[in-house]
C-alpha cells in the first residue's frame, strides 16, 4: 500500500523535507505515453438543478497544490494560469458525482494531480502553450465553479466544501510506480473487472492490469443497448474497414467474441476482419467493449455493460470500495497494480 498524509512523526517530517528537496533540484520525471482518460460524468446525467455558487471555501490546505500553476487551454484558444488547487476543483467536479463518498473523491483528486503533473513533465503536446486542455479526447474533463453549483443546486454549498476537501486532505499527492507517476487513466463503471492496456491501446503497462472491480447494478444505465439496422451496420463497417466480407447473411458477419474474465470483448471477426473489442466500442458508439451482439431479422442489437475504456480506475468501482471501508491509498493501490501513494512533488 501507498503512504498518504496520514503518516506522522519522523517518517512523515522526513518525507516533506525529501520532497522538497527534489522540488529544489528539479527531479524530472518520466510517464508513459498513454493518452487516454475517463468520460466526464455531466454527459447523460439523469438530473442537473439549479443553483447558485456558494462562496465560502472553509477548508484549510497545505501550500503544494496552492504553489503549483497549471497552463490550461480554453475551448476559445486562450490560455489560463491557475493554481493546482482550482485546477483540480473543477476537474474533480466535471469527472466524479460529487454525492459520491469522500474517499472515492480522494482518489479522484489523487488519480487527477498525477495525470496533470505526466502532462506537464511529457513535453511538447497537441496545445504546447498549456499543460493541459478542457477537450475530453486528450485530457480531462473541466467544468468552472459556477457551472457546477448551478448543476448541484440546493446542495451547492456542501459538495463545493466536500470536494475542497477531498483535495486538501490529498494535497500534492500522487500515484507512483518505482518513483515515477503514473499515466493516472479512469473511467466509469467496469463489468466486474477492469482492463489490460495492452487489450485497449497496444502498449503494456505493469501497473494498467486487470483487476475485480465491485460496482453493479447501482451503477445509471449499467447495461444498455443499441440498435441499428442491417444498412447502418453495413455502412459504418464499409466505411472504415473497406476489406471486410459481409456477403453473407447478416447473422455471419459476426464471429464468436473473445473475452476476458469480466466479459469484455478482447478481440471478434467483423466481416471476416479482426477488430478489438475497442474498435468494435469505437465503430458503434457502444457506452464499453463488454458487449454482445444479436441479429435479431430486423436489425443487430448490441447489448453493453458499463461504460468506458476500461482501464485503469473504475470511478464507481472506487465509490463501491469506499463504501465498503477502503482508503483512498486502498483505492489507489488496488487499481494501480504495484503502485504507491506519495508526494508528487
Amino acid at each position: 500500500m501507498g503512504r498518504g498524509r496520514e503518516e506522522t512523526g519522523g517518517n512523515w517530517g522526513a518525507r516533506r523535507v525529501a520532497g522538497l528537496a527534489l522540488m529544489l533540484v528539479g527531479v524530472i520525471f518520466f510517464t508513459p505515453l498513454l493518452t487516454v482518460r475517463g468520460e466526464p460524468i455531466w454527459a447523460g446525467s439523469d438530473e442537473l438543478p439549479s443553483g447558485t455558487l456558494p462562496i465560502q471555501w472553509d477548508i484549510q490546505s497545505d501550500a503544494r497544490d496552492k504553489g503549483r500553476v497549471v497552463r490550461l487551454a480554453m475551448p476559445d484558444g486562450s490560455v489560463q494560469s491557475m493554481t493546482m488547487e482550482d485546477y483540480l476543483f473543477s476537474v474533480v467536479a466535471a469527472e466524479m458525482p460529487a454525492k459520491f463518498e469522500l474517499e472515492a473523491l480522494k482518489a479522484q483528486a489523487c488519480a487527477a494531480r498525477t495525470y496533470t503533473v505526466g502532462k506537464q513533465l511529457s513535453g511538447p503536446s497537441d496545445h504546447p502553450d498549456a499543460d493541459v486542455c478542457t477537450d475530453t479526447a486528450c485530457c480531462q474533463a473541466y467544468i468552472s465553479p459556477e457551472e457546477a453549483a448551478a448543476n448541484w443546486g440546493d446542495q451547492a454549498e456542501e459538495y463545493t466544501q466536500k470536494i475542497q476537501q477531498a483535495i486538501s486532505e490529498t494535497d500534492g499527492l500522487g500515484v507512483l510506480y518505482q518513483g515515477q507517476p503514473i499515466q493516472a487513466v479512469f473511467f466509469s463503471s467496469a463489468p466486474g473487472y477492469t482492463v489490460d492496456a495492452v487489450e485497449v491501446w497496444g502498449n503494456q503497462v505493469d501497473y494498467l492490469t486487470s483487476v475485480a472491480s465491485p460496482e453493479g447494478e447501482e451503477v445509471p444505465n449499467y447495461h444498455s443497448q443499441v440498435t441499428m439496422t442491417r444498412e447502418q451496420v453495413e455502412q459504418a463497417i464499409m466505411d472504415t474497414y473497406p476489406g471486410a466480407d459481409l456477403s453473407g447473411a447478416p447473422e455471419s458477419w459476426f464471429g464468436q467474441p473473445v473475452t476476458n474474465q469480466g466479459g469484455t470483448v478482447s478481440s471478434i471477426l467483423v466481416g471476416g476482419i479482426t477488430l478489438t473489442g475497442g474498435q468494435v466500442r469505437t465503430l458503434f458508439s457502444l457506452r464499453s467493449a463488454c458487449f454482445t451482439v444479436a441479429w435479431n431479422g430486423e436489425n443487430f442489437v448490441f447489448s453493453v455493460t458499463g461504460y468506458g475504456h476500461g482501464v485503469g480506475m473504475s470511478q464507481y468501482g472506487a465509490n463501491a470500495m469506499a463504501k465498503q471501508g477502503s482508503s483512498y491509498e486502498d483505492i489507489l493501490t488496488w487499481y494501480y497494480s504495484g503502485t504507491q501513494v506519495d508526494l508528487l512533488w
